[in-house]
């Protein structure tokens, strides 16, 4: 007499439906559903705000050119006369 049979989960149905009511079941599968896909939105923006973070570092920080390294060199060689 395990929870095999089918009369068990028949009656164990109608408890559940009795002490919580069809309307509280169906508003925790909707909640429940909310949280997943909340979650799942969650875990992409990270990875999405990830790779924006590292976009806007690839914009701000250019690496320097030679011409800039020159034109460095010269406005020193200016400044220091």
């Amino acid at each position: 007499m395990g929870l095999d049979s089918i009369w068990h989960w028949a009656i164990l149905l109608i408890i559940i439906l009795l002490v919580f009511g069809t309307g509280k079941l169906t508003r925790v599968g909707s909640d429940l559903g909310n949280a997943v896909k909340g979650f799942k939105k969650a875990m992409q923006g990270d990875e999405d705000e990830e790779k924006r973070k590292a976009q806007e570092k690839l914009q701000a920080d250019p690496p320097p050119s030679e011409n800039t390294q020159a034109n460095q060199n010269q406005r020193d060689s200016s400044e220091s006369k």
